[in-house]
This record gives structure tokens, C-alpha cells and sequence, in this order.
């Protein structure tokens, strides 16, 4: 099980212009995998969380455990206070909100809007939080490190602004998702890998 504990916040905004400054364009005729990282298929990650439309938006913290194919999402407020939890595995998922409802679907992806707002790819998620696209995504622009800084995936824009150290292999840190108006921005203050 490794564990990665992520910079302070002035030391983070100083790797975060420096991962910017570094970004590079892909040369033309770059191999499709040039950017291709290990995917982990469980993992826990702490972090903050920001969700906008355009005209509504909201902030707290995500605990989020991914194993295989069941993930267990707790949202908080920014005190500490559950807002909801979001369960989801191969019979469907289950959202439960702090003032007693009780929903179920198909997939996480049918429950998460009710919580953030924004429609998102849930099925997505856990290779853009670790920065290991699928195949058919496309990597713009790799920082100094080979790692990808931009990726657009089914019309999604992921920027990778901050990854949690210097090595080629180092999971985000810090990354911007959007599409039009709606955007989410997630800082990661723990990763896990799971066995």
C-alpha cells in the first residue's frame, strides 16, 4: 500500500506555475502512448472538491474508496459534516443525503449530478483522477515529466495543474474538469493505493 501525503498549500501553488510553465505540445507523430501511465484498479483518495454550472456552485470534501467495479463516495461540507454518500457497484447505486433521502439507479453516473450538479462521466473518473486515460482519450500536452497536463476525453477538458511529486509515476495532485459552463476542481490531499 503506498501513500502519498501532498505539499503545503504555498509549496503547492509554486509546482503548480511550474508544471504549467513546463507544458509542451505533443510533437506531431508522437506515439499514442507516449503519456501512458499504470492504472490502479483500487484506491482511496482524500481531497476538496468545487463544482459550477455557470449559474450554481458547490465546495466541500470528497472521500472517495474505488475497488474494481464498487465505489463509496462521502461527500462533507468544509467543516466535516456528511452531506451524502454514494455507493455504487454492479446492482446499482445508492445515494443517501444527510437530511434522509434515500435514491437508487443503475449507475453512480445516473445519482452524482444530484450531488454536484454536473452530469459527468462517472465511469471516467477514476483513470482522470490518476491521470491514466483510456485509450481513446487524447492527450494535448505533457508537462517536463511525460505526464499528461491536458486531456480531452468525450468532450471533457481535464487540466492537470499539480501532480503530488516530481517522479514519472506521481499521482495529481491538483486538476481542473470541464466542459462549457460546467466545470469541477479537485485537490487531492491523500492518495492510496489499494492491493
Amino acid at each position: 500500500m503506498t501513500t502519498h501525503r501532498l505539499p503545503l498549500p504555498a509549496a503547492a501553488i509554486a509546482a503548480a506555475a511550474l508544471a504549467l510553465s513546463a507544458c509542451a505540445p505533443l510533437p506531431a507523430g508522437a506515439p499514442a502512448d507516449v503519456a501512458a501511465r499504470s492504472f490502479s484498479s483500487a484506491f482511496e483518495l482524500q481531497g476538496r472538491i468545487s463544482a459550477n454550472d455557470g449559474s450554481r456552485a458547490a465546495s466541500g470534501r470528497i472521500e472517495w474508496r474505488h475497488e474494481h467495479d464498487t465505489d463509496s463516495f462521502a461527500l462533507l461540507t468544509p467543516m466535516g459534516q456528511v452531506v451524502a454518500t454514494l455507493d455504487a457497484d454492479a446492482a446499482g447505486a445508492r445515494l443517501r443525503t444527510a437530511d434522509g433521502q434515500s435514491l437508487h439507479a443503475a449507475s453512480a453516473e445516473a445519482l452524482l449530478p444530484r450531488v454536484l450538479g454536473i452530469e459527468v462521466p462517472a465511469g471516467r473518473l477514476s483513470r482522470w483522477v490518476q491521470a491514466a486515460p483510456d485509450a481513446d482519450a487524447e492527450v494535448r500536452t505533457l508537462d517536463s515529466a511525460g505526464r499528461p497536463a491536458i486531456l480531452i476525453d468525450q468532450g471533457w477538458r481535464i487540466e492537470y495543474l499539480e501532480y503530488a511529486g516530481t517522479a514519472g509515476d506521481a499521482p495529481p495532485a491538483r486538476l481542473d474538469v470541464s466542459r462549457g459552463d460546467a466545470r469541477i476542481r479537485l485537490v487531492i490531499d491523500s492518495w492510496t493505493a489499494l492491493p
